[in-house]
Parts: structure tokens; C-alpha cells; sequence
């Protein structure tokens, strides 16, 4: 009799327990932000902090742009700054948020037969591959990274989607991907550093030229406008950016390494273009 009192008890208290369900939001981030490993160490402890189970949709920048103005997700984290501008001018983001940065680099064949270890630009150091024709793959996927790449192509003067020929191949893929088949085709390749640093199919590829100021890459987080899109989680997404500009995450960004190197440098800003 104890025993199916007992049972019965339980049974009661199984049907008017209050399960405690974690929130939920979805945001965009960049193969490149993911590929480092950060987003591994970030968000179990935003689960833990803020009790939101955050599912990122990792794409490059311009499909993260294009999920933002369509409403499919909450937040985005891009490092594209003039986009990331116009998608906020336009009213699909609230505003602009600057988080952390790191560089651009390029990598090639140890034996790198363009010379770009030497150049004394990036310019100058895609021009030296351009001149001996030698493989280069690009990302292709209108990325930020893919981006950056092609304004410094312009910079150089020269347009290899367009006049590139065999040399020039572009993947369509992530960076990691991308990286891959450079690996694969023992050739040139527009990175960003902390994907590289992660990278474990590396071959015969090595960093040959990194410096240039132009490199900079910086990354920011922009929450969508529910004026656009009324259903998008607001108070989730400021939560959110409240936590990764808070002194706690931002050190865990400034601490993150890979075999003793720096991946990101937190610089957490004030708003940009609030709207």
C-alpha cells in the first residue's frame, strides 16, 4: 500500500511539475567565426548565463544578410563592414555592433613559386600570383572573406573572375572547404586567420604573407528589426549582445588560442546607426 501511494504521489507531481524549457533564437554567423572553434567554447556558456539555446546557421556573409532581411533569424554575426552598414540603413538591423577582430592572411606552397612572402602589399602580393599564373582558389560565395578578397583584386587593378582563366578557381564553398582544396591543389588562398589556425589538412601550405593593414577584419553583431519582422526575438537577441560585450565573454574571446596564438581580439564598441 505504501508502495502504490508512493507511485501515485509521483504521478501527481510528474503532471503538475513545471518543466523549465530553455528560450530559443536562431543566428547567422560566418564558416569563417565557426571554423575557428569559438562558437564550441561561446555557446554552451551563453546556454548556461542566459538559459537561450542559441542555432547558428552558418553561412557567409551575404546569406547571413539575405536570412536577416528575410526574417529567418534573430541575430546575425558578419564581418562585412559596408553591407553590414546598408543592411542597418535599410531598417532590417537595429543597429551595428563591433565584437571582435582578427586579419585576413595569405597562404600558400612552401616552395611559393609567385613570391608573395616578399611583396610589400596584399595588392602586390596578388599581383605577383596573377603575373605567374599560379593557382589561386577563392571562396566564391560572395562571403565576407570572398569580398575582401576580390576589393583587393580591384586594388591591384585586375578583375581574375573575369579574366583569371585556369589559375584562377573559386570553390563556392566555406572556408574550411575551401581551404581543403588549396590543400588538395597545393595552391594560393585569401584566409582568415583564425579559420587557419584551426585548419588541420594544412599539407604543404604555410602562412606567407600577413601585415598589411588593409587586412583588418573586424566582426559585428546586428539584431534583426522586428519593425521589419515582428516575430524575430527581440529581447533574446539584446540579451545576447549584452552577454557577448560583457566583460566575461569578451575575455573568454581574448583568451581563446590554438597551440599558444590568438584567434580574436575583443574590442567591443558602442552602437553603430542605432534605428
Amino acid at each position: 500500500m505504501k508502495f502504490r501511494s508512493f507511485l501515485m504521489a509521483f504521478s501527481i507531481w510528474l503532471m503538475t511539475a513545471t518543466v523549465t524549457v530553455a528560450d530559443e533564437m536562431k543566428m547567422a554567423v560566418t564558416t569563417s567565426f565557426h571554423n575557428s572553434g569559438l562558437s564550441d567554447i561561446l555557446v554552451p556558456e551563453i546556454k548556461k548565463d542566459l538559459g537561450i539555446d542559441v542555432h547558428l546557421l552558418v553561412v557567409g556573409t551575404g546569406q547571413a544578410l539575405k536570412l536577416g532581411r528575410a526574417g529567418d533569424v534573430d541575430a546575425i554575426l558578419v564581418h562585412s563592414r559596408k553591407p553590414e552598414e546598408e543592411f542597418v540603413a535599410q531598417g532590417f538591423g537595429m543597429h551595428r555592433r563591433e565584437i571582435m577582430y582578427n586579419d585576413f592572411i595569405l597562404i600558400g606552397p612552401k616552395t611559393d613559386e609567385a613570391g608573395i612572402e616578399g611583396a610589400k602589399t596584399a595588392a602586390d602580393a596578388l599581383a605577383a600570383i596573377a603575373e605567374k599564373g599560379a593557382v589561386f582558389v577563392s571562396r566564391g560565395d560572395d562571403s565576407g572573406t570572398h569580398r575582401k578578397e576580390l576589393a583587393l583584386w580591384k586594388s591591384a587593378g585586375l578583375d581574375p573572375e573575369k579574366e583569371g582563366g585556369q589559375w584562377y578557381r573559386a570553390s563556392g564553398s566555406g572556408m574550411g572547404a575551401t581551404l581543403n582544396t588549396a590543400s588538395a591543389m597545393n595552391g594560393y588562398v585569401f584566409a582568415d586567420r583564425a579559420s587557419w589556425l584551426n585548419f588541420k589538412n594544412k599539407g604543404e601550405l604555410e602562412l606567407l604573407f600577413s601585415g598589411d593593414p588593409v587586412l583588418f577584419n573586424q566582426y559585428a553583431y546586428l539584431p534583426v528589426n522586428p519593425e521589419k519582422h515582428p516575430h524575430v526575438k527581440k529581447e533574446l537577441a539584446v540579451k545576447l549582445e549584452k552577454w557577448l560585450v560583457s566583460p566575461k565573454a569578451q575575455k573568454m574571446i581574448g583568451e581563446y588560442e590554438i597551440a599558444g596564438q590568438q584567434l580574436f581580439v575583443p574590442n567591443a564598441g558602442t552602437l553603430d546607426s542605432d534605428s
